[in-house]
């Protein structure tokens, strides 16, 4: 699926509601959401959902999806989210819509290796290397966002991304570099960089840096004022 973006690199279907998409934003449980959504749409069939737009419903959880094997776009934002663990068995799906929530774990999106479009923004993910740990399987995944989490605090976390996650072409909105990429290999892969500078320096080289420190927290930054998570709206 083809995105356009508005000015401030929002692409139109977040802010367009899909065909069929239910009007209001009560509070109501997933199932009852769902349900809502399978009878404005038509859908007899569970293997004739493709999509569904459960966005501003304030859920704070979802039942098990995987009655909807074909299931290829999801539209979960804007709730109150703090896991996501009915997504174990919906390996079609192709983009997922989960920013503006509270989630501070991601386990089981190692499910979903169809995965090409994953928006994560403004939730509570705090552990950069499980977050890493769960995503690097996904091959497909393009398109990454992670900002207004706390684990962005940490020094060099966008070229931590890059290296761990070298299929991802667009993250946090900006498009991945060619720079970014060598610099990721300087700083990460230090047996590598290690080879290239000793064959450039004749032997001449700092092997006492440790690869390691990059991943140092920020200890000056602090998690701006405004940093709001499972409430917080795109501007």
């Amino acid at each position: 699926m083809k995105w356009a973006y508005t000015e401030d690199s929002e692409p139109l279907s977040f802010l367009e509601k899909p065909r069929g998409m239910a009007g209001g934003c009560q509070c109501q449980s997933s199932s009852q959401a769902i349900e809502e959504q399978l009878k404005i749409c038509g859908h007899k069939k569970d293997a004739d959902v493709f999509e569904l737009f459960l966005s501003q419903k304030e859920l704070t959880e979802v039942i098990d999806l995987s009655r909807f094997k074909k299931l290829k776009y999801l539209w979960l934002h804007h709730n109150k989210l703090h896991g996501i663990t009915f997504l174990t068995r919906n390996y079609c799906l192709a983009e997922l819509y989960l920013n503006n929530n509270a989630i501070f774990d991601i386990e089981g999106l190692h499910y979903l290796p169809s995965l090409h479009i994953l928006l994560l923004h403004h939730n509570e993910l705090i552990n950069l290397d499980a977050t890493v740990k769960e995503l690097k399987g996904m091959l497909n995944l393009k398109t990454l966002t992670l900002y207004q989490n706390p684990l962005c605090q940490y020094n060099l976390y966008r070229l931590y991304i890059i290296y761990h996650l070298p299929g991802v072409e667009l993250l946090d909105r900006n498009q991945v570099t060619e720079k970014e990429r060598r610099s990721m290999i300087t700083l990460f892969n230090h047996k590598k960089a290690h080879i290239v500078q000793s064959i450039a320096f004749r032997g001449k080289v700092d092997a006492s840096w440790d690869p390691r420190s990059p991943l140092k927290q920020k200890p000056a930054q602090r998690v701006p004022s405004d940093f709001a998570f499972a409430n917080n709206v795109d501007k």
